[in-house]
């Protein structure tokens, strides 16, 4: 499925449209792999994502620090919003310290992995996978593969 967006706001309301759809995964945490090149938005779609599920604090992305942890408001069909900036990665087993291998077994974590291109080797199959694509300085064609 494609969607194109014109704006900003439209682009942040189908990351929010898009994660009111969100169920956890059966047997492991439900992962969000986000591609695109720099500037496509993968950061501001992760925002939306965490304010749809009701994160207060600011969200930044995670390219130097890497990983990101939040807890979700109580009630929520998640437990944590795992935020994951690969680009600095050189391949999965960068992944090992920032424990991802046990992030991914908690059935109640969303875990939204950023240029997945650079771990692929250490992934799991992604519950979804989203293509962003800039057209021009506000549009985005946001492909998911789900």
């Amino acid at each position: 499925m494609e969607k194109i967006t014109h704006s900003l706001s439209e682009f942040e309301a189908e990351a929010v449209s898009f994660s009111k759809k969100l169920i956890p995964h059966d047997n492991r945490a439900t992962l969000i792999t986000l591609s695109g090149e720099l500037g496509a938005g993968k950061t501001v779609f992760t925002k939306s994502i965490a304010k749809a599920f009701g994160i207060k604090e600011v969200v930044h992305s995670p390219t130097f620090v890497l990983e990101k942890i939040y807890q979700l408001p109580e009630g929520s069909l998640f437990t944590r919003l795992i935020h994951i900036d690969s680009y600095r990665l050189e391949s999965g087993a960068d992944l090992g310290p920032l424990g991802y291998d046990i992030l991914m077994k908690d059935v109640k974590n969303l875990i939204v992995l950023e240029w997945p291109e650079k771990v692929a080797d250490a992934l799991a199959k992604p519950t979804h996978h989203i293509s962003l694509t800039v057209l021009n300085e506000t549009s985005r064609k946001i492909s998911y593969d789900t």
